[in-house]
């Protein structure tokens, strides 16, 4: 079941209006929320930065934080998601339908979708790492913006699948910022270094979260953006991410990282990363 403005639809029964401004200009925003055994985590924390992508694109939320939170269990219910299920939650608003002008209309009305589905922990490249590619960051400059703008990251991510890889490292002229769909940590004598979380990379949940347990392991963080010069010398490297969590990184561009195996820094981040969604 699908929640499409306000109404439940079976698949294949949605339609998008010709003029909505989300389908047309990519004129909206939407959050990716992960679910651990029946459970959505960090509701509030996705729900600050959904409101906070709607503020910087002037976009009023009719919805309360408790009224979508009432949304999504609807949904999840309606799906047969609980129990000790693992799924994602996903939630677009556009600004809706209105006559095609590059302006935003005024007292336009947004649209609400949603959909819930089963979706399995990534536990064997967890485990293993996984390989990146590095491509040009073509992206527009507001990625902290979580919009449906995402042609930039989508074009990237294909590069990386057709080179063999699992994500894309992007870097804009050599300074690392992030990849496709993930935020990017790299560790070097035990130091984690990260780009700032500036107007250049979207500011994780995930990474945030990293951080804070960095902290608690007393684990030095370095938010300084970085080329990838530095990248090719790190001992250890690995995305954070809604669905990829603390994802190993063991070659970049065919070349391997550290030791090739996952590191004892990614280990203990991955260890603390799971204490917080048991």
């Amino acid at each position: 079941m699908y929640y499409v403005d306000g109404k439940w639809i079976e698949p294949g029964e949605a339609a998008v209006h010709p003029e909505d401004r989300g389908y047309q200009f990519g004129d909206g925003i939407y959050e990716v929320f992960r679910i651990y055994q029946g459970k959505i985590y960090q509701w509030d924390s996705h729900f600050a930065r959904l409101q906070r992508s709607a503020n910087e694109l002037q976009l009023a939320l009719p919805w309360t934080n408790s009224e979508l939170k009432a949304i999504a269990e609807q949904l999840m219910e309606k799906n047969g998601i609980g129990g000790s299920d693992d799924a994602i939650l996903y939630m677009q608003v556009t600004r809706g339908a209105a006559p095609r002008q590059h302006e935003y209309p005024d007292n336009q009305r947004p649209v609400l979708s949603a959909f819930a589905r089963h979706k399995e922990r990534p536990h064997a490249e967890l485990k293993s790492g996984i390989s990146a590619a590095l491509v040009p960051d073509i992206r527009w400059l507001r990625c902290d913006i979580k919009s449906l703008n995402l042609l930039g990251a989508a074009m990237a991510k294909q590069q990386a699948k057709q080179s063999g890889a699992f994500e894309a490292i992007l870097h804009r002229d050599g300074i690392v910022t992030e990849g496709s769909a993930s935020n990017l940590f790299a560790v070097k004598d035990g130091v984690l270094h990260t780009h700032p979380a500036n107007h250049l990379i979207l500011h994780g949940i995930t990474r945030q979260i990293v951080i804070e347990l960095a902290q608690t392991l007393s684990l030095e963080v370095r938010e300084k953006a970085f080329r990838t010069e530095f990248l090719r010398q790190a001992d250890e490297l690995f995305f954070t991410g809604t669905t990829v969590e603390v994802m190993p990184v063991i070659s970049v561009d065919g070349q391997q990282v550290g030791s090739g195996r996952v590191g004892e820094v990614t280990r203990k981040l991955q260890v603390a990363f799971e204490a917080t969604i048991a």
